[in-house]
Parts: C-alpha cells; sequence; structure tokens
C-alpha cells in the first residue's frame, strides 16, 4: 500500500503542470482577476484598459466590468499591436514583448525595469502553473 502512494506521489509531482494562457495571466498580473479594477490613470477592468482603447475597441453596449467584454477589447487591441510587431520584426512577439506590447508599447525597444519585473512575472505565469 505504501509503496502504491508512493509511486502516485511521485509520477503526480513529475507530471508537467499546465500553463495559463497569455490573456489569464495578463489579467493575473494587471488585476489579480479583478473585474472592477480602475487603475490611477483609469485603466478598466481586469486588463486594466486604458480609456482610449476601450473607447475605440468597445461596442457601445460593451460593460468593462464584463470579462468576456474586456477580453474583447484586449484582444482587439492587440491584435493590432501585435500584427504591426509582426510586421516590423518579421516574427510574431515573445511572451516578454507581448506583454511589454500591452503594458509599455512605446518601450518596446527598451523597456523599464518596473516593466522588465512585470513582464518575467508574466512570463513566468504563463510558463508555469
Amino acid at each position: 500500500m505504501r509503496f502504491v502512494v508512493a509511486v502516485g506521489l511521485v509520477f503526480g509531482l513529475c507530471l508537467p503542470l499546465h500553463a495559463m494562457d497569455r490573456w489569464t495571466a495578463l489579467s493575473q498580473v494587471e488585476s489579480g482577476d479583478n473585474d472592477r479594477a480602475v487603475g490611477a490613470a483609469g485603466e478598466v477592468s481586469r486588463y486594466q484598459i486604458k480609456p482610449e482603447l476601450w473607447g475605440r475597441y468597445a461596442p457601445g453596449d460593451a460593460n468593462w466590468t464584463n470579462p468576456t467584454n474586456a477580453l474583447f477589447v484586449a484582444k482587439q487591441a492587440m491584435q493590432e499591436r501585435c500584427a504591426a510587431f509582426a510586421r516590423a520584426m518579421r516574427r510574431p512577439p515573445t511572451d516578454s514583448e507581448f506583454y511589454i506590447l500591452w503594458n509599455a508599447p512605446a518601450q518596446i525597444q527598451r523597456p523599464g525595469k518596473a516593466v522588465l519585473r512585470r513582464a518575467e512575472r508574466f512570463c513566468n505565469l504563463v510558463r508555469s502553473r
């Protein structure tokens, strides 16, 4: 009996962990999955979407506290940013670059230390869980 339990524990510990997708990790880093989060500069939703992005991409009846609406807006913004990145770099962004494109797109070439720390946390969430 002990052998079976021990083998089960070892086998269970050796199984690969499932990584978070980019959107789940982004929500964790930006707001801790808080759908009602409002940032210091007026960013809204679990993704901390800047007001100008919300206004540009959100349908008229969208509610930023609704995670489905927030994800739609975040994906629209990132589709444009990732496409521009891919055209310029001739490759898709890495996980770190994806986060920088979300959080500080103007800093994609030279992100600051704070952005790099958050990008590292984002990458750790995407890689493991």
